[in-house]
């Protein structure tokens, strides 16, 4: 998943992209905050959940929501309430506030982007582009980057094209091919990195992209030529490409002496925490300046 934040009047709304269903995940409670305006934001949807919850003979938007770890406003991540567009559009009718029907227009918005991308795939390509770039990528990296992701959409359009659904299916065949090259899983690698919900290959150095693309490359091809289909075959097919990869990525690092998977990232610094005062500092602040100058004085 991709963690996309963005704006409306100003503020900030915090939003996930779900390549694999491609699906926008919004924080509900930046969306409460903006139209209520309350100093408790939390309280508020807390008691709408409730009242939701009670209400009876129709469909409840809070049971479309998910928990999803996204970064708080102290620079922690937390698990948050999260929604797509179209249960949020179910909420946003239950709150009095006149920055209802602009909200609406703004939700309606980011899924015309979404159809814009998928009509024009540059359009998507070029945004993911600037965001790298301001993100301190190298124009390498970047080209690496995309390279990757068009072999990876050329496998997925195979799988969806011979038996594999999207989603559950796509992730086990995925997490498959990622554990035959790479020697740990996804979510393995992902733990390795440090990341929680932010997408993979994004934290990826240029050898693992490469690795990578190779291992979904030599799966689409393995599978073409064996006309795959179903979860069985495909996943002899992922098996087989993966260990493509995994040979040439020994190969190299008995070569370089070099591990190819890193626990390497691209996440900004985390700032140090400030040393704690020694216990006599603290007591002697703690003393009021009157009585300061009289404090005891060691020989």
């Amino acid at each position: 998943m991709k963690i996309l934040p963005t704006q409306f009047d100003g503020q900030a709304i915090r939003r996930v992209y779900d390549e694999a269903t491609e699906t926008w995940w919004f924080s509900v409670i930046d969306i409460v905050q903006v139209l209520t305006g309350s100093t408790n934001a939390n309280r508020y949807w807390s008691d709408l959940k409730r009242k939701l919850a009670q209400e009876a003979g129709s469909e409840q938007p809070y049971e479309k929501i998910v928990r999803l770890k996204l970064t708080a406003p102290d620079g922690k991540q937390r698990e948050t309430d999260c929604a797509t567009a179209q249960s949020l559009l179910r909420i946003v009718q239950s709150i009095p506030s006149p920055k209802a029907e602009p909200i609406k227009r703004w939700l309606a918005k980011v899924g015309y982007e979404r159809m814009q991308e998928i009509a024009d795939p540059a359009q998507a390509l070029e945004r993911a582009r600037q965001t790298w770039q301001q993100q301190g990528r190298s124009d390498k990296w970047i080209a690496q980057r995309m390279t990757g992701q068009e072999t990876r959409n050329k496998l997925t359009d195979y799988w969806s094209e011979h038996g594999i659904e999207k989603g559950r299916e796509f992730a086990i065949l995925t997490n498959l091919i990622h554990q035959e090259w790479a020697g740990l899983s996804v979510a393995e690698h992902k733990e390795a990195k440090g990341l929680t919900s932010h997408n993979l290959r994004d934290h990826m150095s240029e050898a693992e992209l490469i690795f990578t693309a190779l291992a979904e490359l030599s799966t689409r091809q393995i599978a073409e030529r064996h006309n795959a289909t179903g979860m069985a075959e495909n996943k002899t097919a992922a098996q087989a490409g993966g260990r493509i990869a995994r040979q040439a990525r020994t190969q190299l690092e008995s070569q370089t002496g070099q591990s190819v998977v890193t626990g390497d990232n691209y996440l900004p610094p985390v700032a140090p925490k400030a040393p704690k005062a020694p216990k006599a500092a603290k007591a002697l602040k703690a003393i009021p300046p009157a009585q300061a100058s009289k404090a005891p004085q060691k020989p």
